[in-house]
């Protein structure tokens, strides 16, 4: 596969886009973690 003379922006710009979705995966879980936390908490308040 030849990229010619925009390979490393090409590559660069794959790289960037892959870091970027795996921030955004790393988020929602770590969001779904601490709401799952503050839900198990909100129950165990009311009881």
């Amino acid at each position: 596969m030849d990229l010619g003379s925009h390979g490393g922006f090409i590559v660069a710009a794959y790289v960037f886009t892959a870091a970027v979705m795996a921030a955004l995966v790393g988020n929602a879980v770590r969001d779904r973690r601490a709401q799952l936390r503050a839900l198990k908490g909100f129950g165990e308040e009311r009881r």
